[in-house]
């Protein structure tokens, strides 16, 4: 009897686990809420990286999509959850100035000192007081 299970080989996931997950990512990306949503209620977990560490909640962040970052995190994914070089969700908003993402990643719990730079640390690179005087660390 084989230890290997249906469809995957011994080098890796099949290219439809790839698809699938390559799909997702783009709906992050893009901001389809709804469509995300029911793949995660469907058992796809809150928290998956692509292969830089980026999470779907990072990945919504940075390309501006507030009610898709809410919609993460309604459903477990971290507000914090780092990619490989350090970077958490929050800072990418703040480095692409995105304050509705900003605020939906503070409501969800986000860490403002998260991080490598942090979203305090990229604030002060930019000189956004503004942010610096939300995140309490003028």
């Amino acid at each position: 009897m084989s230890e290997h299970t249906e469809g995957a080989s011994p080098e890796g996931p099949d290219e439809d686990v790839i698809e699938l997950a390559t799909k997702i990512f783009d709906l992050a990306r893009q901001g389809e809420s709804a469509q995300l949503a029911g793949y995660l209620d469907a058992g796809v977990p809150a928290n998956l990286t692509n292969d830089r560490g980026d999470t779907l909640v990072m990945l919504a962040a940075y390309h501006g999509h507030a009610d898709t970052v809410t919609a993460l995190l309604a459903r477990g994914a971290e507000a914090d959850r780092a990619n490989d070089r350090g970077q958490t969700p929050l800072a990418g908003a703040v480095f692409k100035g995105e304050g509705a993402v900003i605020r939906a990643l503070l409501a969800g719990g986000a860490d403002p000192n998260a991080g490598t730079p942090s979203a305090v640390d990229t604030a002060r690179m930019f000189a956004k007081a503004d942010l610096l005087e939300l995140f309490g660390a003028e």
